[in-house]
C-alpha cells in the first residue's frame, strides 16, 4: 500500500495578497562609506516608505536622530529578506496549485498600487515621493530626466525628426533646448514643436524641408523653482545612403593557384552599410576557407582555379534606413591555366592541385601585411581580428595570445577561422595575438598588438538626496576611463564655479560634501565626465523635507494565519526625518522584540512561529521629532487542515464496488472544501460515482476506473492531500495482490518532506512515500544532520512502522535540524529522501554534564582530567563549554575552577599520586547544566619506595622463607613485585633468576638447590612508572660454609608460582622438568627420583629442586587446592601434576555416583579447550599440553555450569632436550655393566686372595694408571649451576640420569692402609698391604657427595 501526504497554504500574510515579489528590488540601501550617503527610494514590500539620510551627523536637532537614521544601513539587506517572506508559506507540498491561483485572484487594497509603482519608477535612479495624494501636494521635488534619445540619433530623411526629453518634478518642471550649445528658439521655427507636458521635439517636414538642415547637438533644460536637470547631448544626424560611382572593369586576368583580391570600395553611408557579393543574376557566391569575404568587404581567394571564371562577382551594399540595396558592377575572371579541359571528375581528387599542375607554394598573408599589426578598441565593444592568407593547397588559420589562453568563454572563431571576434571586450583582453597560416609546405604567422581604450564608465553615479533639515550628505561622481577622464560639476546646468557660493558646500575632487542642509540647499547638480573616446552626464538633485511619521496602509486590517506558521506582519509608513518603529501587543508596554519575534531594520515584524497566545491586536507606531503616527493590525490563529484518515490502495474485480475513504479535520471557522482528482486531473463524478464528505465511492468497477486518486482537502488558508491507487482485476484474474507477479526491488525514496507543528522540544515530520516497487514498506528511518558540531553527517534519529508517513519527533534544545527519511522492504533500503528544511529549536541550559571524567596522571607532578565532549544534541545552546573544578581530597580546600572549550585541562605542579575531587560541568550560553558527581582522580605515579621488613628464613637446608610488607610511600598502583636472587658459594655466583609477584603476595618459598650455597635476594616494588628502590637479603649461612667443596647443582632452584605470581628465569636456568631426575645423596643413602613442578597456592609459592642432603624420598607434587569439602553441591581440592605435554587432573566433589563433569583450560594464546568426562574416570590426562607454557584450568558440572571449582594455574615443565637417547636405558650399556660388575667382583675376589697371602703391589703399575685432571671450571673460579654441559669429562663418569660428576683429583691409595700411612721402599714400590682406613669419617667436609664409584675400585686395585 502507498501513501500520499502533501500539505499547502496561500501564505503567511494570511487573506491580504502582496504584488510580485520582483518589486522589492527597488530598494536600494547602500552601505556607509565616505563618499556618500545611503539612498532609499520609497519602497512597499518591507512595509515602508523612507527617503535616504547621511550618515555624518555635524549640528542641530540632527544629532539626536543618529540611531534612527543608521537603521537604513542594511535596507538592502532587509528588502531581500522581505523578498523571501513574501512568498507564500505554509505546511504546503508542490501540489498546492489551486490554492496559490485563488490567492493570485485577490486585488489589492490602492495603496499597493502606488506603492508598486513607485518602486518600478525608482528602479530608474530617481527618489518618488510615495503617490498618495495627500503627500503628493504637499511634497516638492527638483526635476529629473526620464527619457532621452541616444547620444548619437540617425534619423530616417523621409520620416519626422523625434528627439525626446521627458522629466518629471513638483512642481511639473518646464522644458527649453540648445542647438550646438546656443539657446535654440523653438515658437520662431513653425516646422518645430515640442509635445505637451513634455519636452520631446518635433519636426514636420510634410510642408517641406530639408532634414540636413536641423543636423547638430541638441541639449534638453527641465527646470521647476528647486532646480534644472540636463538631459545628455544628443548629435542628430541624417541618414544618408549615397549611389555606387559609375565604372568600366577589364576582365581580371589571374594564373590558376595565384592569389586575388576583389575590392569592393563601397560609397561611405550613415550608418555603415552592410556588404555582400553575388553574380550579376543574383546568385550568392560560395564561400569557403579558400573563397571568403573579408571584414572590409573586399572577397579574398587564397588560389584561383580555373571553374572561379564559371561566373562572375558583383559586390552589394544594403542600407539600413533605406531598406535599399545598391550593386557594384560585376568583375569577371580569366583564369590562366596549364591544363585548359575543366574535368568536373578532378574536383573530388584528393590532390587536386597535382592534378591541375598547379604548383604548391607557401601561405603569404593577403591580409594584414607583413608580420606585424595594432588595433585599437574601445572597452566593452567587439575586437574582430582578422588574418587572410594565401597558398597551394589552401592554408589552414590558427589563433593564440601570447603569455596566455583565449578568453573562452567571450571568443569565437568567424570566417572559416579566418576572423577572432571577442565580445565585451575588457582591459584584461589586451596584449599581442597571433594567427598562425599553415599547410604542408610550410606555416608563417602574424601578430596583431590589442590596445584596449575606454570612455568613461561609472565607479560611483552621484544619486539623488533626500535628507531632512540639518543632515549631512554627499554626492559623488567617480568614473573611470582610458586615458583618465576628467571630471566637471553644474549645479542647475551652470559651471559650479560661476554659481552662487554657498557655505554649506564644498567641493573636493570629485565628491560635493553637504554640511547642516536647509530648505533652501535644493538643487540639481549634473557631474560631466569625459576624455577622447566620449563622456558621461548624470543628473542629482538634493531634496530637503521635513514631514512627520504617516501611515500608508489601510487600518485594523485582518490577518489570518495557520497554526506554527511562520508570518509577517507590515506597517508601510513614511516620514522625514525617518521614523523608528515600535510594535506592542493588545497594548502592552513592552516592545516586542526578540525571542519568537523579530524586527526588521524597515520595522516589519516577524513571528517565527505562530502558536495560539499569539492571537490577538498588534500596534506599530513610527516616531520622529516632528510627531507620531500608529496603525493596529489583528492576527487570528486557525487550525491546520489535515487528513486523518486517507485512502488506501486497493485491487478491486471489475463489477464490484469500492470506497475511497478521505476523513479531514480543519479549523471550524474556515470552510472546508473535499474534491477529487484522478490521475492528477479533476474527477467527473458520474451515475456511477457518489462522493459524500469524507469519502468517494465507486459503483460497479470497470477497467477505465484504474488509476491514482487524490483526495484534496482546502480552505482558503491552506490544504492537504492524500493519494491511493485503484487495481480493477478482469473476471478471470484470480490474485489478490496486483503485485503478485511483479518483480520487487528497492523502494523509491521518500520526498516532499515537510516540517509542522513546530514546538520547542518537537516537531511533525510528514513525508510522502516513494514507489515500493512491488514489495510494501515495512519501516521508516528518519536521520537528521545539525551544521555544528559535525556538520554534514547524518545520524538515526527514529524508527517508524511503514504504515504512518508522519510522526512527532522529539528535540533537544538549540540544535539546527535537517531530516531526511530512507524507506525500509524486505529488498532493502531506498536511497535517502532530499533533505527537509532546517528547524532550529530554542536554547536551554544543559541538562547533562560530560560523561566518562577521569582524572590521571601523565607525570609525576601533573595530573591531566579528561572527559567525552557533549555532542549537538546535548549541548542545547550556544557557545559550549565545560567549568572544570578539582581539590585535594584529603584537605577538604577548597576548590579550583577553570573553563575549557576542549575536553581536557592539565593540572600541574601535584604532589605525588595524591587523590583529588573533580568535578566538570557543562555550561552554555542559557547557562550551566546541573551539579555534576563527584569523581576521584589521582596525580601522577612515581617510583615505589622499597618493601619494609624484608625477611628471610630458612627453618631446614631444603627451603628458604621470604616475607615482607608492602612499601610505606606506594606512589601509585602497585602492580607487583620483582624479585631477583642469585646462588653464590665465596666469590662463585650462580645465574640470576627473576621472579614476578601480583601486588598482594607478601610470602614467598623456595626449596634450595643444595645446602651449600647461599642465595642473595633483591625485592623492589612496581608501579606503572617502573621499579623502586629494591630490598636486598642474604640467606643465612649453613654450619659447613666455612669448607664449601660441594659442586654447584646442575639444576637450578626451581620456583612454584603462587596464586597472582608469574615465574619467568633465564631460559637456561629454567628447570620445570617432571622427566625422572636421580639424585646424588651421601654414601649410603640411595638416590631419590623427584618430580619439579609449578605449584599454585594462594599466598605462598613453593619450590621443589633436587636436594643433596639426607631425606626420605620425594614424591610427585603438583597443583592443588586446599579446600574444606562444602555443605552443598561443589566442587573442590582440583590437583593437576603436569609434565612438559601432559598433567593428571584428580579433584573432590559431593555429587552423586554418574555425575557427568566437564575440564576447561586455557592456554597463554587465549586458546580455549575442555574435556567431558564421568566422576568416577578420575585421574583425567590432559595429553595435548605445549612444553613451557601456563594455563588456567576449572572444573564444573556438565549439568549446571555455575557449579564450579577455583580456577588455578599451572605450568608445564620445559622439554628435555636431549639429542642422543639416554645411554642408561640402552640395553647393549646394561650387558657392559654387568660385564664390568662381573670382572670387578673377580678382581675383588682376587686382590683378597693376593692380600691374604701378603703380595706386593708396584708402584709402576699405579703410575701407570691415568688420573683425571681438575676440572677446568674450577680453574677459573667460576661457579655455573646450568645443566648444558652434558659430554662426559675424562676422570668422570656419567650417572644414571645423564647428569655429570666430577671425579675427585684428592683420592689417594693411603687412605685405604691399614694402619697409618703407606710407606715406599727405595725404588718407589708400595710397602704394606691395602686396607680401608678405620678411623676416616663418612662425612667428612671435603668428600665428594657422589657415592663411590666402581670405576675408582678398579682403579685402586689396578
Amino acid at each position: 500500500m502507498r501513501r500520499l501526504a502533501a500539505r499547502g497554504a496561500a501564505g503567511d500574510a494570511g487573506e491580504v495578497a502582496a504584488p510580485a515579489a520582483d518589486s522589492t528590488d527597488c530598494a536600494r540601501g547602500r552601505h556607509p562609506s565616505s563618499r556618500r550617503l545611503i539612498d532609499l527610494c520609497a519602497i512597499w514590500d518591507p512595509g515602508v516608505f523612507l527617503p535616504a539620510v547621511g550618515w555624518k551627523r555635524a549640528s542641530g536637532f540632527a544629532r539626536r536622530r543618529l540611531n534612527e537614521a543608521e537603521t537604513l544601513n542594511s535596507v538592502r539587506e532587509a528588502q531581500l529578506e522581505l523578498l523571501e517572506a513574501a512568498r507564500p508559506r505554509g505546511p504546503g507540498s508542490r501540489e498546492r496549485g489551486p490554492v496559490l491561483r485563488m490567492a493570485r485572484q485577490q486585488q489589492p487594497p490602492p495603496w499597493v498600487h502606488a506603492a508598486f509603482l513607485l518602486c518600478l519608477l525608482s528602479l530608474s535612479g530617481a527618489i518618488e515621493i510615495p503617490m498618495d495624494p495627500s503627500i503628493q501636494n504637499e511634497l516638492s521635488q527638483p526635476p529629473t530626466i526620464t527619457k532621452q534619445s541616444v547620444k548619437d540619433h540617425i534619423v530616417d530623411p523621409r520620416d519626422n525628426i523625434l528627439i525626446e526629453c521627458e522629466a518629471k518634478g513638483n512642481p511639473a518642471p518646464s522644458f527649453h533646448w540648445t542647438r550646438n550649445s546656443r539657446f535654440f528658439n523653438i515658437a520662431k521655427d513653425p516646422r518645430v514643436s515640442m509635445k505637451r507636458r513634455s519636452g520631446t521635439l518635433v519636426i514636420d517636414f510634410r510642408s517641406g524641408g530639408r532634414p540636413e538642415e536641423y543636423e547638430g547637438e541638441y541639449q534638453c533644460f527641465a527646470r521647476n523653482k528647486f532646480g534644472t536637470a540636463l538631459s545628455n547631448r544628443i548629435r542628430l544626424q541624417v541618414s544618408k545612403s549615397p549611389l555606387w560611382p559609375k565604372e568600366n572593369l577589364d576582365p581580371v586576368v589571374v594564373q590558376e593557384g595565384a592569389p586575388l583580391t576583389l575590392q569592393c570600395n563601397p560609397p561611405p553611408g550613415l550608418p555603415s552599410p552592410v556588404i555582400f557579393w553575388m553574380s550579376s543574376s543574383m546568385e550568392p557566391i560560395t564561400q569557403d576557407k579558400r573563397v571568403s569575404q573579408g571584414h572590409n568587404g573586399d572577397l579574398y581567394f587564397s588560389n584561383v582555379m580555373l571553374q572561379d571564371m564559371q561566373t562572375d562577382y558583383s559586390c552589394n551594399a544594403r542600407f539600413h534606413f533605406t531598406h535599399t540595396i545598391q550593386q557594384k558592377n560585376a568583375f569577371t575572371l580569366k583564369v590562366l591555366t596549364n591544363n585548359p579541359y575543366n574535368d568536373s571528375s578532378l574536383r573530388n581528387h584528393p590532390d587536386i592541385y597535382s592534378a591541375r599542375g598547379v604548383a604548391e607554394r607557401t601561405p603569404s598573408f593577403m591580409y594584414p601585411q607583413g608580420t606585424a599589426s595594432s588595433q585599437m578598441v574601445l572597452r566593452g565593444m567587439d575586437l574582430v581580428l582578422e588574418c587572410i592568407a594565401s597558398g597551394v593547397p589552401t592554408p589552414d588559420i590558427a589563433w593564440y595570445k601570447k603569455g596566455g589562453d583565449l578568453p573562452s568563454d567571450k571568443a569565437k572563431f568567424e570566417n572559416f577561422n579566418k576572423a577572432l571576434r571577442i565580445t565585451n571586450v575588457s582591459e584584461e583582453d589586451s596584449g599581442e595575438y597571433f594567427c598562425l597560416a599553415s599547410n604542408k609546405m610550410g606555416s608563417i604567422r602574424h601578430t596583431i598588438s590589442v590596445r584596449v581604450k575606454a570612455a568613461p564608465y561609472w565607479l560611483d553615479e552621484p544619486k539623488n538626496l533626500i535628507l531632512a533639515p540639518g543632515e549631512d550628505g554627499r554626492l559623488v561622481c567617480r568614473a573611470n576611463g582610458n586615458p583618465k577622464p576628467t571630471v566637471q560639476w553644474m549645479v542647475n546646468g551652470e559651471p559650479l564655479q560661476s554659481a552662487p557660493p554657498n557655505p554649506n558646500r564644498e567641493v573636493a575632487g570629485d565628491t560635493i560634501i553637504f554640511r547642516d542642509t536647509q530648505i533652501s540647499s535644493r538643487a540639481v547638480y549634473q557631474c560631466n565626465t569625459s576624455n577622447e573616446h566620449g563622456y558621461l552626464l548624470a543628473n542629482a538633485f538634493v531634496s530637503v523635507l521635513d514631514v512627520p511619521p504617516r501611515m500608508l496602509s489601510p487600518r485594523n486590517q485582518l490577518i489570518r494565519v495557520i497554526l506554527y506558521n511562520r508570518t509577517r506582519l507590515d506597517c508601510p509608513f513614511f516620514g522625514s526625518p525617518i521614523p523608528t518603529l515600535r510594535w506592542f501587543k493588545n497594548g502592552q508596554g513592552s516592545n516586542l522584540d526578540g525571542g519568537n519575534y523579530h524586527v526588521y531594520e524597515n520595522g516589519s515584524l516577524e513571528i517565527k512561529m505562530i502558536r495560539k497566545e499569539d492571537q490577538g491586536i498588534y500596534t506599530c507606531v513610527a516616531t520622529n521629532i516632528l510627531g507620531k503616527a500608529e496603525n493596529q493590525v489583528r492576527l487570528e490563529v486557525k487550525d491546520p487542515t489535515r487528513i486523518y484518515r486517507m485512502p488506501e490502495d486497493q485491487v478491486a474485480k471489475r463489477g464490484t464496488t469500492v470506497q475511497l475513504e478521505c476523513r479531514v479535520k480543519h479549523d471550524p471557522s474556515l470552510k472546508l472544501t473535499v474534491s477529487w482528482l484522478k490521475d492528477d486531473e479533476p474527477l467527473y463524478i458520474g451515475n456511477r460515482m457518489k462522493k459524500e464528505d469524507d469519502s468517494l465511492t465507486i459503483f460497479g468497477v470497470a477497467e477505465r476506473d484504474q488509476g491514482s486518486y487524490t483526495c484534496v482537502a482546502s480552505t482558503e488558508l491552506d490544504q492537504d492531500l492524500a493519494k491511493a491507487y485503484l487495481t480493477v482485476l478482469a473476471d478471470q484474474a484470480t490474485p489478490t495482490n496486483r503485485l503478485a507477479a511483479l518483480p520487487k526491488g528497492r523502494p523509491d525514496r521518500p520526498r516532499d518532506l515537510e516540517l509542522t507543528d513546530l514546538a520547542e522540544r518537537s516537531v511533525r515530520l510528514t513525508w510522502i512515500p516513494g514507489d515500493d516497487n512491488n514489495s510494501p514498506i515495512t519501516d521508516y528511518v528518519v536521520q537528521f544532520e545539525e551544521d555544528q558540531f559535525q556538520p554534514g553527517v547524518w545520524h538515526d534519529h527514529s524508527k517508524f512502522p511503514g504504515s504512518v508517513n508522519s510522526a512527532v519527533l522529539q528535540l533537544s534544545p538549540y540544535v539546527n535540524y535537517q531530516f531526511r527519511v530512507i524507506a525500509i522492504n524486505e529488498v532493502g533500503s531506498s536511497h535517502p529522501s532530499l533533505p527537509s528544511e532546517r528547524y532550529r529549536t530554542s536554547g536551554a541550559p544543559p541538562e547533562s554534564n560530560p560523561a566518562d571524567v577521569k582524572g590521571e596522571g601523565t607525570r609525576k607532578n601533573n595530573m591531566e582530567i579528561t572527559w567525552t565532549p557533549m555532542n549537538a544534541t546535548s549541548a542545547f545552546g550556544p557557545n559550549l563549554r565545560y567549568i572544570v573544578k578539582w581539590r585535594r581530597r584529603e584537605t577538604r580546600e577548597t576548590w579550583n575552577n577553570v573553563t575549557v572549550w576542549g575536553s581536557r585541562y592539565v593540572v600541574g605542579q601535584t604532589p605525588v599520586y595524591v587523590p583529588y575531587e573533580i568535578r566538570v560541568q557543562a555550561e552554555n550560553d542559557f547557562g550551566k547544566g546541573p551539579e555534576p558527581d563527584t569523581v576521584i582522580g589521582y596525580s601522577g605515579e612515581d617510583l615505589p619506595s622499597a618493601p619494609r621488613r624484608f625477611r628471610v628464613r630458612q627453618p631446614n637446608l631444603e627451603t628458604i622463607n621470604l616475607e615482607w610488607d608492602h612499601p610505606e610511600h606506594p606512589n601509585g598502583i602497585l602492580i607487583g613485585y620483582t624479585l631477583k636472587y642469585v646462588a653464590f658459594n665465596g666469590t662463585k655466583l650462580g645465574k640470576q633468576i627473576v621472579e614476578n609477584f601480583s601486588p598482594n603476595q607478601t610470602k614467598f618459598t623456595m626449596q634450595r638447590a643444595d645446602p651449600v650455597s647461599r642465595y642473595r635476594f633483591t625485592l623492589s616494588a612496581r608501579t606503572q612508572v617502573g621499579s623502586g628502590e629494591a630490598a636486598t637479603e642474604e640467606s643465612p649461612a649453613p654450619p659447613n660454609e666455612a669448607t664449601p667443596t660441594a659442586a654447584p647443582p646442575t639444576l637450578p632452584p626451581t620456583p612454584v608460582g603462587a596464586t597472582g605470581a608469574v615465574s619467568s628465569t633465564d631460559a637456561t636456568a629454567t628447570a620445570a622438568t617432571t622427566e625422572a631426575t636421580t639424585v646424588p645423596t651421601i654414601p649410603g643413602v640411595a638416590p631419590t627420583t623427584i618430580a619439579t613442578t609449578t605449584t599454585a597456592a594462594t599466598t605462598t609459592t613453593t619450590a621443589a629442586a633436587a636436594a643433596t642432603t639426607e631425606r626420605p624420598p620425594a614424591t610427585t607434587s603438583g597443583t592443588k587446592m586446599p579446600e574444606s569439602a562444602p555443605d552443598r553441591q561443589s566442587i573442590w581440592n582440583v590437583t593437576v601434576l603436569p609434565n612438559s605435554k601432559w598433567a593428571n587432573i584428580t579433584w573432590k566433589h559431593n555429587f552423586g555416583p554418574g555425575t557427568d563433569f566437564v575440564v576447561e583450560y586455557i592456554d597463554s594464546n587465549h586458546t580455549k579447550k575442555t574435556v567431558p568426562v564421568k566422576a568416577q574416570a578420575q585421574p583425567i590426562q590432559l595429553t595435548d599440553l605445549y612444553p613451557g607454557m601456563t594455563y588456567t584450568l576449572r572444573v564444573y558440572s556438565r549439568d549446571n555450569e555455575g557449579i564450579s571449582s577455583t580456577v588455578i594455574t599451572f605450568m608445564t615443565s620445559t622439554a628435555y632436550t636431549n639429542n642422543q637417547a639416554d645411554i642408561a636405558t640402552q640395553g647393549w650399556f646394561i650387558g657392559l655393566m654387568c660385564a664390568i660388575a662381573l670382572l670387578v667382583l673377580i678382581l675383588l675376589i682376587v686382590c683378597f686372595i693376593k692380600r691374604s697371602r701378603g703380595g706386593k703391589y708396584p708402584v709402576r703399575e699405579k703410575k701407570d694408571v691415568p688420573l683425571g685432571p681438575e676440572d677446568p671450571k674450577e680453574e677459573d673460579g667460576s661457579f655455573d649451576y646450568s645443566d648444558e654441559d652434558n659430554k662426559p669429562l675424562q676422570g668422570s663418569q656419567t650417572s644414571l640420569d645423564g647428569t655429570i660428576k666430577q671425579q675427585e683429583s684428592d683420592d689417594s691409595l693411603v687412605d685405604y692402609g691399614e694402619g697409618g700411612e703407606g710407606q715406599f721402599n727405595e725404588d718407589g714400590s708400595f710397602i704394606g698391604q691395602y686396607t680401608v682406613k678405620k678411623d676416616k669419617e663418612e662425612t667428612e667436609g671435603n668428600e665428594s657427595s657422589e657415592a663411590t664409584s666402581p670405576v675408582n675400585a678398579i682403579y685402586s686395585l689396578a
